[in-house]
């Protein structure tokens, strides 16, 4: 199977906090994902001037593409990007490791992501769109989910209902297979009816991690959780950090182990799992292996800045038994 994703086509605008003081200045929640407009966003810009920051490409359906692409599979991108300097950075980004990037262009600046990445490597979003904001319904046609056979949807592109339920209906009428992160436990419980409805009408297989499940069940542990999902989708994930993660898909249930490799930044940390999950499920993997491809890119992308593994990191994946 080829897949595409699509989502909020985002720069990473990451930096290494010593202490939480800015989340107060900027009135973010720890470990959430904020919108911000452009005026916020210059609040933003002036917080950053005084720290040192790394510049990546970003998003959670691009991070997973990401993945994929430096696995060997080929995947597309779908997007909306301003005629800027971030704009060609990112489309130059993909093109470099293999993404085909269907983008839409716009007037509006190309959005970013802002990362705050505290000593525990938790990291926290004050995210400004921009022309992501603005991807509409008519301009993602059928012809460009042309040569794929999975769809994989980003849940922070959910708020969208138009655009998400018209692209997920293009989908299905072409027999595609669907997937979706729900992304962050905050945009899950804003949305809650149209996230279910999204689930239950097209969804194949959902990612979700301990609290975005809470969130999606109203409060349900993770064990409850998973089969709820389950019993909505044909396969649930549910990630549990440290824990490991565990899966059921049609009655088969799966577990793989957490590992203790040391965390530096949590950033892509679920996007990578994803990424992996989906390139096993695609050769026809067992859930277990699903599981365990995904854990392995997680536990690498944890230990580095934002996406940045390095060539070696990524042949060693790809050699992994």
């Amino acid at each position: 199977m080829k897949i595409i994703g699509i989502g909020n086509a985002l720069m990473d605008i990451l930096v290494i906090l010593s202490d939480e003081s800015v989340f107060s200045a900027l009135c973010l929640d720890k470990g959430g994902m904020t919108l911000i407009d452009d005026n916020e966003q210059e609040k933003v810009d002036g917080v950053l001037q005084t720290l040192d920051t790394t510049i990546a490409t970003g998003g959670s359906a691009g991070n997973a593409m990401l993945a994929l692409a430096h696995l060997g599979a080929k995947p597309g991108f779908i997007g909306r990007v301003g005629r800027d300097d971030m704009g060609a950075r990112l489309r130059a980004c993909y093109n470099k490791v293999g993404i085909d990037a269907r983008l839409i262009e716009g007037e509006e600046h190309t959005g970013v992501a802002n990362t705050f990445i505290t000593a525990d490597g938790e990291r926290t979003f004050a995210t400004c769109l921009g022309a992501a904001a603005l991807m509409k319904a008519d301009e993602v046609s059928e012809t460009m989910l042309e040569g794929y056979d999975l769809l994989h949807i980003e849940g922070y592109l959910v708020q969208n209902h138009d655009l998400i339920e018209s692209v997920a209906r293009m989908a299905k009428q072409r027999g595609m297979l669907i997937s979706i992160d729900l992304a962050s436990y905050n945009v899950v419980a804003a949305d809650l009816d149209f996230f279910r409805h999204l689930v239950a009408e097209y969804v194949d297989i959902v990612f979700a991690n301990e609290e975005e499940s809470a969130a999606f069940t109203q409060g349900k542990e993770p064990e409850e959780a998973l089969l709820e999902i389950a019993s909505m989708a044909r396969v649930a994930v549910v990630k549990l950090g440290g824990r490991g993660s565990i899966a059921l898909s049609e009655g088969l249930r799966a577990s793989y182990p957490g590992s203790n490799v040391g965390v530096v930044d949590t950033t892509a940390a679920g996007d990578f799992f994803a990424g992996g999950f989906l390139h096993a499920y695609a050769q026809g993997a067992s859930l277990e292996q699903c599981l365990a491809k995904g854990s392995l890119l997680a536990a690498h992308v944890i230990r580095v800045i934002g996406t940045q593994v390095t060539e070696a990191q990524w042949e060693e994946i790809r050699n992994a038994k």
